[in-house]
């Protein structure tokens, strides 16, 4: 039986920088997928998965120089994609890469991808995912091998692939995303991109030249050195999910294993960093 989800509707004033924080912190207690809204947030976790006790813990919605009110409903999966066709709008990086939806027109961009996201994170929209699809589009690519951390949509493995990496693997934890991403290559056909459902377990016996994880603070520091064990001397480790305040502490962690910072991105206090090994 599939597993229904909830959607936590959250109406945050002032919005910034509340809504950034509400959602990192909602990202921490294991909600899979944000939509931002013009009164605040929508975040939607798996049933099964929810104990709605754990809100106490959300340090943001007791600040009192904030003002958040949210009411819960639950959904059917078959419904997410109705839901995100009412307010998706296709996301385009100058005239280099677009991502769209299959019901927008086709832009006049050089990398066009076009995603159905279910609940899978990824389309672009958070600051994070733009900031690292900037940087897919920065780094030389052709002839790479790339993998995707965390990979929500898989929409940055398919720019990868798009911009001829010679191998992509795209991993995610949660099974939506597994199927999702999936899901997004095939529609791409981007066939030299292998999904599999997992964590840094996977990675056995795996090296890559470039490795991006766009997950989150706590994850990224306990699995950092699991990516130097996986990263090609010379590779690129590629990181977002973060706040700029946490830049200090990631990079610590990555000069205690050779990985050498050479720059960031900012957007509305979110980071992504690039390191060298």
């Amino acid at each position: 039986m599939v597993d229904n989800y909830l959607e936590y509707n959250f109406k945050v004033r002032p919005k910034q920088p509340a809504t950034d924080i509400l959602l990192a912190e909602l990202n921490e207690l294991g909600f899979e997928s944000f939509l931002e809204t013009q009164e605040g947030l929508l975040a939607y976790i798996p049933k099964s998965k929810w104990d709605a006790s754990e809100l106490g813990g959300v340090a943001i919605l007791n600040n009192p120089e904030f003002q958040i009110d949210y009411k819960c409903d639950e959904i059917e999966t078959q419904n997410w994609n109705q839901e995100w066709e009412t307010s998706f709008e296709p996301i385009i990086l100058g005239h280099h890469c677009a991502v769209r939806a299959p019901f927008h027109p086709e832009p006049k961009v050089k990398y066009d991808i076009v995603i159905t996201p279910k609940m899978s994170f990824g389309t672009g929209h958070h600051e994070t995912t733009h900031m690292m699809l900037q940087f897919v589009l920065k780094n030389e690519i052709q002839g790479k091998s790339v993998l995707d951390m965390g990979c929500g949509t898989g929409v940055l493995a398919i720019l990868a692939s798009m911009r001829g990496a010679s191998k992509v693997d795209a991993i995610d934890i949660d099974h939506w995303s597994f199927l999702n991403a999936l899901e997004n290559a095939k529609l791409n056909d981007q066939d030299r991109i292998r999904v599999r459902e997992g964590d840094v377990d996977l990675l056995k016996g795996e090296k890559y030249d470039i490795i991006l994880a766009n997950i989150n603070r706590n994850v990224l520091l306990k699995d950092i050195p699991h990516y130097v064990d996986h990263l090609n001397h010379g590779g690129i480790l590629l990181l977002s999910g973060f706040y700029r305040a946490d830049l200090p502490l990631i990079s610590e962690k990555c000069a205690e294993y050779e990985l050498s910072f050479q720059e960031n991105l900012v957007n509305n206090d979110w980071v992504s960093a690039k390191y060298v090994f």
